[in-house]
């Protein structure tokens, strides 16, 4: 007795594709007219880099004729960018992680505190770190130290606001633990709490490094030293061929920290 094989399902019985969504519609919409209201209310055109493109070439060309040997003549403001960036990320971070235990519930157990904290470093992540370069050049004058200041203030919003959000995260037995064997909030937090957020606390440092290579380059432009304030001095000059050195120059760097930061996660991490 033979069985005959089940019917094959026609290509008409396959689902039916559902239609868009009225609310998706309905914002892309929205977002649609939002966007050409702002381009419209700031006068949005390219007419005028298709209209001077000749004037640009003159400045481009430059730029495709990079000064190489301008590179070494200024070693010094290379070096100068690293330290900053060094001596920033060192301090940032460290009190990045004291802000991080008085801004956890986990580890702080006052609750005026706790709200004062987060409170304090809302309104240090609201402003930019060249904001803060342009504040500490007006109180400390053109140099690095106002880069310095301006960096530890912004690596201590980001440092504080990560680990913070990873100690909220950290498993509760060895709180439980803790607690039981009559441990303070200091000890808590330093046996309980420490071993868990180490190795995001150390990815984080990294992070937060490469951030102040690229960051210190952007302050030395608005007074806070280093290889910025040479970039800054070379457009005032017109000196181009220069700045296209430094660019690629500074390029190469940021590649090549990120490529040991990327071993030492894997490495340490």
């Amino acid at each position: 007795m033979s069985v005959e094989a089940p019917p094959r399902a026609a290509a008409t019985d396959r689902p039916r594709k559902p239609a868009p969504s009225p609310v998706v519609i309905g914002g892309l919409v929205v977002a649609a007219a939002f966007t050409w209201w702002a381009g419209h209310s700031l006068g949005f055109s390219l007419r005028p880099l298709v209209e001077n493109w000749s004037n640009g070439w003159v400045v481009i060309e430059q730029f495709l004729s990079p000064n190489w040997p301008f590179i070494w003549r200024v070693w010094d403001a290379w070096v100068e960018t690293i330290a900053i960036s060094i001596v920033a990320s060192a301090v940032g971070v460290s009190l990045g992680l004291l802000f991080a235990f008085l801004a956890s519930r986990v580890t702080n157990r006052s609750a005026w505190g706790f709200r004062a904290t987060r409170w304090f470093l809302s309104v240090l992540r609201s402003l930019p770190d060249i904001a803060y370069v342009l504040i500490f050049v007006a109180l400390v004058g053109v140099g690095s130290l106002a880069g310095i200041l301006a960096l530890i203030l912004f690596n201590i919003g980001i440092a504080a606001k990560l680990t913070s959000e990873t100690i909220d995260a950290v498993d509760t037995g060895p709180l439980e633990a803790a607690d039981a064997s009559g441990a303070g909030t200091a000890a808590r937090a330093r046996w309980a709490v420490m071993p868990q957020i180490l190795p995001n606390y150390l990815s984080y440092c990294l992070y937060i490094f490469e951030l102040n290579i690229r960051a210190s380059v952007v302050i030395g432009i608005a007074g806070g030293g280093g290889i910025g304030s040479v970039i800054n001095v070379q457009f005032s000059r017109f000196e181009y061929e220069n700045v296209a050195a430094i660019v690629v120059a500074l390029f190469v760097v940021v590649l090549l920290i990120d490529q040991l930061s990327q071993y030492l996660r894997r490495r340490f991490v």
